[in-house]
């Protein structure tokens, strides 16, 4: 069948086993033998949604900015089955996503999962992900996939997160200005401009922000800049330059209360945390070059070039040796070629390619007294891994409904230590892994817009310099292995008349060898935790009552299990449950929009309850959480003014947005700084001038 691809102006696809919509503005198209078709590109072989034997959901630009503070991924992705955030209040420690059990351990940041924009990775090769300089004011599409990526990325159990900013010609020529304002002193303002001149485009996006925070020592300001200009060299051949920099002078970390102060007073800071003004500083500069060909091989040649500077400082919480700071180097090249070949008259869609990635961090830790004077350097030392990896993957076609896809990837992952500060011995070393991953898929398309699915995959990760981190002192800690996951799925996705859109996956996965943290003291460990058992069900589901009125619905159903695992305590964890991994979750939406441009969004959801610990002693209670959204456009000539607003937690639910795992392990139970309460009813308002 002849298949045309559509760009929609308006794409929402949520899933976890599956779930898409797709509505589009405008005539589409007259042949009857031609069909809307929604491509998945994150996957790296390009193809459409219902060829992908995975989990997969696309997020589109109206989603990521209409009504929304655009300040973390949370905002933009809560309606996809399977994710679970925390975080998202402290900018100090930034927002952490778990998908499937995977990033649930990371103190801060995303663990697990790989991260990229624009095709530059924001993943280090030790598997380590920052987000802070993500400019959701750009963005135009976010793909996610849940699952076994390693195939296409390495060195990520949990999956892909894959966010693509806009290009100028993508846009109308001409500028935006937007004002937001909201509860705890929260001020944003953000600026836009793209243009179009011959074969060449550009746009660039400058937004500034500061918050006080809804608790004590909770200030943060941030300043991103995000740029991209792309020129056509001849038909099916361009080059689209990327650069983003990112200026956040202070993000303060408030530290985590024990459950007595967090019912005594919800706003407060960590004693210490004041006393030691823990905060941090961050200044990112990355560039990136992409080069795409379609004309000078038979097929499409993509290759990607990048380096980002990174420079780190920060105090934590707690005295001891609780300053950090880092200057890293992050460079590398990702290369792939996709072609379309008919071996034994079967249609065949193959990728291949080579990605070379170089980390080098120069990293100090220095001893700070309860007064918050260095009283010494504990740490200096250069920290580089590297990482080789060659990968294909291919969908044989064996018949028009049938596919068979099957991919491989090998990685050569070297993280050395050179100790520049040998006072305490001579701490340098290095741990080298060679790695092979695959996926196995079969999709079957059983009617129109109608798929199900099954795919087996194999993944690993590494640990990051950071779980490396050996509680005897200095180096690598030689008790810590990568772990190896083995993920089994079974989905369907499909659509149902004109307004219901579904999607299904069931997924189990044992993992070898988990890392898990635990606490010496204040200082964060982690160890191999034997066996983990992970298995759920992922639903998503999309109703277009009418052209105004649509309901979306994301239910995730989970089972998360230690194996074979002794706390660090001496206790047997066998059985119990893995912490910070609620075994429910759901998440509502009811939207309406008018022809006009106005709209109004109503959602609800629901975190179950969870463990803070690998002992299960104290249990984290679950919540619910509603939030509105509503929001106008008035046409002036050949302008537009757009005014929006929202209420967070509309029911001042008390939560907590964030449960620091594992954490003060040698405290009695009561003692620990576990939790940071979320806030209360916020407010936010804003209005968005395009001319």
């Amino acid at each position: 069948m002849n298949k045309k691809q559509i760009i929609l102006p308006r794409v929402l696809v949520l899933a976890s086993g599956c779930l898409a919509s797709v509505s589009a503005v405008g005539q589409a198209t007259t042949d009857s033998d031609e069909q809307l078709v929604l491509e998945v590109t994150a996957s790296r072989l390009v193809r459409d949604l219902y060829e992908t034997p995975a989990a997969v959901s696309v997020i589109d630009a109206p989603d990521i900015q209409e009504g929304q503070q655009r300040l973390q991924l949370d905002e933009s992705l809560s309606t996809v089955p399977g994710l679970f955030f925390q975080n998202r209040y402290n900018f100090a420690q930034n927002l952490r996503l778990s998908t499937r059990g995977f990033g649930a351990r990371a103190p801060f940041g995303i663990r697990g999962i790989r991260v990229q924009v624009d095709g530059i990775p924001y993943t280090l090769p030790d598997g380590q992900s920052q987000i802070d300089a993500i400019d959701l004011d750009s963005a135009q599409r976010i793909e996610v996939i849940r699952g076994p990526a390693s195939v296409q990325y390495g060195n990520a159990a949990g999956g892909v997160i894959d966010i693509t900013t806009a290009l100028g010609d993508e846009l109308p020529e001409g500028g935006r200005l937007r004002l937001d304002g909201a509860s705890d002193e929260y001020r944003k303002a953000a600026v836009q401009t793209n243009s179009v001149r011959g074969d060449t485009s550009g746009i660039a996006t400058l937004s500034w922000m500061t918050v006080d925070g809804h608790r004590e020592q909770s200030e943060a300001e941030k300043g991103i800049f995000n740029a991209r200009v792309g020129h056509k060299l001849a038909p099916g051949r361009r080059v689209i330059t990327t650069l983003n920099l990112l200026h956040n002078p202070r993000s303060e970390d408030p530290g985590g209360l024990t459950l007595a102060q967090a019912q005594a007073d919800p706003t407060q800071a960590t004693a210490l945390a004041k006393r030691l003004d823990s905060s941090q500083t961050v200044n990112q500069q990355t560039l990136g070059v992409r080069y795409e060909d379609a004309v000078a091989l038979p097929g499409r040649v993509t290759v990607d070039t990048f380096y980002t500077h990174r420079d780190f400082a920060q105090q934590l919480p707690f005295p001891g040796a609780s300053r950090v700071a880092y200057d890293r180097h992050f460079y590398g090249v990702s290369s792939q070629y996709q072609q379309n070949s008919f071996p034994g008259g079967l249609p065949l869609t193959w990728v291949t390619g080579l990605d070379l990635h170089h980390q080098s961090d120069d990293r100090r830790r220095y001893s700070v007294s309860i007064d918050g004077d260095i009283t010494g350097q504990t740490q200096a030392e250069n920290q580089s891994a590297t990482n080789t990896a060659v990968f294909g993957q291919g969908d044989l076609a064996l018949t028009d409904a049938l596919n068979l896809s099957l991919g491989v990837r090998f990685d050569h992952l070297r993280l050395a230590i050179d100790d520049e500060r040998r006072v305490d011995g001579d701490d340098s070393g290095s741990r080298t892994f060679r790695e092979w991953s695959g996926v196995a898929g079969i999709s079957y398309q059983w009617a129109a817009r109608q798929q199900v699915y099954a795919t087996v995959g194999t993944a690993f990760e590494s640990p990051t310099f950071t779980e490396f981190a050996n509680p005897g002192g200095g180096g690598f800690n030689p008790a810590l292995e990568p772990q190896q996951a083995l993920n089994r799925e079974v989905g369907m996705r499909g659509l149902l008349g004109e307004g219901v859109s579904y999607e299904l996956a069931l997924f189990s996965i044992r993992v070898e060898d988990e890392i898990l943290p635990y606490n010496v003291g204040d200082q964060t460990f982690y160890e191999n935790a034997g066996e983990t058992r992970r298995d759920g069900l992922e639903l998503g589901l999309g109703w277009d009552i009418s052209y105004a009125w649509r309901i979306t619905s994301a239910l995730t159903l989970a089972d998360y299990e230690l194996k074979e695992f002794t706390d660090e305590q001496g206790n047997n964890a066998n059985g119990n449950e893995i912490p910070g991994l609620p075994g429910t979750l759901w998440v509502n939406e009811l939207e309406w929009r008018d022809v006009g441009g106005r709209f109004a969004a109503l959602e609800w959801q629901y975190v179950g309850e969870f463990y803070a610990e690998n002992s299960n002693q104290t249990r984290v209670p679950d919540y619910w959480l509603v939030g509105v959204r509503a929001g106008d456009s008035l046409r002036l000539a050949d302008q537009t003014l757009n005014l929006y607003a929202g209420i967070r937690n509309l029911l001042d639910e008390d939560y907590f947005s964030n449960v620091r795992i594992n954490a003060n392990a040698n405290r009695p139970v009561a003692e620990r700084g576990y939790f940071e309460p979320g806030p209360g009813r916020t407010f936010y308002a804003g209005l968005e001038w395009a001319f």
